[in-house]
This record gives C-alpha cells, sequence and structure tokens, in this order.
C-alpha cells in the first residue's frame, strides 16, 4: 500500500488571512517502509515572513526569495503525490487547509479529504490525554531527533513515517522485526551455513522397506513419492 508522509511549513497559521506555504516535504512509503522517493521544495511565497514563524523554521524572505512560486512547482508535487495514496500528516487538517488553498489558486483540484490520515489523531487514540507532539513521539518511540532544532519539513516528514510505522504495528506486522529495550524495531539477520560433514541416516534399513511397502499402498502417483522419495533415497 503506497502512502506519503508530509509536512509542509508556512508563513503563519491562516491560509484564509493571507498566510502561504513555504516548504513541503514528502516521503514515500509502502507498507509503513520509506521506499528512498521523497519530494523536497522550498517555496517563494509572495510575500513577507513574520518573525513568529521565522523562528519556527528559520525561512527568511530573502531566502526564499531565490526559489520558484507554488505554480511553478505544482505540477510535480501532483505527480508525486499521485490520485489515489493516503496523505499523512501530524495536524494533517492544518497541511491539507494551507495545500488546498495554494492548489485553489493554481486552479488545481484540492486533495480530498478521504485521502487524509492524521497522526495526531492516531495518536490521542492510542494515548489518550499524553502530549503528542511530534516530538514527544519521537521521545516515546525511542526514534533520533536530534537533528531537529527547527522544524523542516523533509526532516518532520521522514520523522514522522518512523512515528507512524510504530503507530500503526507496521515494523512488527510487515518485517517480523525484534525490539530493542528503547522501543527501536531492529532488523535480526541469521546467516544459515551448511554442515562440514552431514549427519548419520538415522533410519534402518527395515524402516526404509516398511516405507517402501507402505507407499506402494497409495497406488500409481503418491503425494509422497512426488515429494519426498528423493529425501528418503538420500537417506539410504
Amino acid at each position: 500500500m503506497r502512502e506519503i508522509i508530509f509536512d509542509t511549513e508556512t508563513t503563519g497559521l491562516d491560509p484564509n488571512k493571507g498566510d502561504r506555504v513555504v516548504e513541503i516535504g514528502c516521503v514515500e512509503i509502502l507498507n509503513y517502509i520509506p521506499t528512498g522517493q521523497t519530494f523536497h521544495v522550498y517555496i517563494n511565497p509572495e510575500r513577507d515572513m513574520p518573525d513568529e514563524a521565522f523562528r519556527v523554521h528559520g525561512l527568511s524572505t530573502e531566502f526564499l526569495s531565490e526559489h520558484k512560486c507554488f505554480h511553478e512547482i505544482v505540477e510535480d508535487f501532483i505527480a508525486f503525490v499521485g490520485d489515489d495514496a493516503k496523505l499523512v500528516a501530524h495536524n494533517a487538517s492544518f497541511d491539507f487547509a494551507f495545500l488546498n488553498a495554494e492548489l485553489i489558486r493554481c486552479g488545481k483540484p484540492i486533495l480530498l479529504p478521504e485521502r487524509m490520515v492524521d497522526t495526531l489523531a492516531l495518536a490521542r487514540r492510542r494515548h489518550g490525554f499524553a502530549s503528542n507532539r511530534l516530538d514527544d513521539l519521537c521521545a516515546r518511540y525511542g526514534i533520533d531527533n536530534s537533528k531537529r532544532t527547527k522544524h523542516g519539513a523533509l526532516l518532520d516528514a521522514e520523522l514522522l513515517a518512523e512515528v507512524y510505522a510504530e503507530l500503526m504495528g507496521g515494523r512488527q506486522a510487515t518485517l517480523g522485526l525484534s525490539l530493542q529495550s528503547g522501543g527501536r524495531a531492529i532488523v535480526r539477520r541469521q546467516t544459515v551455513k551448511p554442515r562440514p560433514v552431514p549427519l548419520e541416516p538415522r533410519l534402518t534399513p527395515d524402516e526404509l522397506a516398511a516405507h517402501r511397502a507402505f507407499v506402494a499402498t497409495l497406488g500409481q502417483t503418491p503425494i509422497w513419492a512426488v515429494y519426498n522419495a528423493p529425501t528418503a533415497e538420500a537417506a539410504e
């Protein structure tokens, strides 16, 4: 199942009051496992950057002025998210509202609400009234978020992909992984080496003869002869 984990950074909190998207980060996953395919852009919002927003993500008006506007990247964004993959975000209604405002401005179809998966709602269902901010969920699941000194759309999407896998139980269910004491899922690989000396046969000649006599009573093409006769011969 293909899903897109995504995050946005913006100039503020309300797209209906002129706030704009300034960064989009997306991570593609299949069955809760990242595929390595990502989409990341900085966007010129064609307006100033309020100090409150700058303190959150550190993206200045000067920096963003060197990047493309939303209408210049919209086709690439639409191509990446596709038209049927679930779109997973933390407090997803916020990101959907901003992206849909940008899509409407460009005359493009909006992202439909049935595609939305909100990890904040999933976390509240599982953890109740505990704090369910992204940083808190990373700490709860033993996910390293030490690089998250400021909000950044792609880094936050990558962290959220790990959190989402934990929320859905996807790592254990899909890969049969085990858990370390810190709660992180790890892959255990075991190499099976051939025996240096084959084991001695454990069947006696009388037992082999009795077995052949029994198989002979099963008809011309018994299933045992098709699948296991070579092994019985090798045991001789």
